[in-house]
């Protein structure tokens, strides 16, 4: 069974390398040798990552003379921005309404002003005596 386009996406990106891959093809395309430059793991394993990159849709890969850069489609990146701006929106509503329930609950006497039943004023340490 085939996961759903946002599970793939999600499933891709829980990993921190393909996190950091995605982060640097936002800024331009490259090779998957360029890629895995910085990764203290071979380009095979980096290979790995863009297949899992490519199977959620993130990158595309293509044929430019002897160069094969990867490319990053952003706008599945879309897809993953409008489920996360759904659920805050609602996040959001709901906090709103938890706030303007406890403004209009009338304040309970004593509940949180003043010293505690027992201290002295100026007292900091409640086991010292005078």
């Amino acid at each position: 069974m085939a996961a759903d386009p946002l599970s793939q996406v999600f499933a891709a990106l829980a990993d921190p390398t393909r996190r950091d891959i995605v982060a640097r093809l936002a800024v331009r395309d490259a090779t998957v040798t360029e890629l895995a430059a910085p990764y203290p793991v071979s380009v095979q394993a980096v290979s790995k990552h863009l297949k899992v990159l490519e199977d959620a849709g993130l990158v595309s890969r293509r044929r430019e003379a002897q160069r094969r850069p990867v490319h990053l489609e952003a706008e599945v990146l879309d897809l993953t921005t409008k489920w996360l701006e759904r659920h805050r929106r609602r996040a959001q509503a709901r906090y709103r309404r938890l706030d303007a329930l406890l403004a209009s609950m009338p304040d309970e006497p004593g509940a949180g002003t003043g010293p505690a039943p027992g201290a002295t004023a100026g007292s900091t340490d409640p086991g010292a005596g005078p």
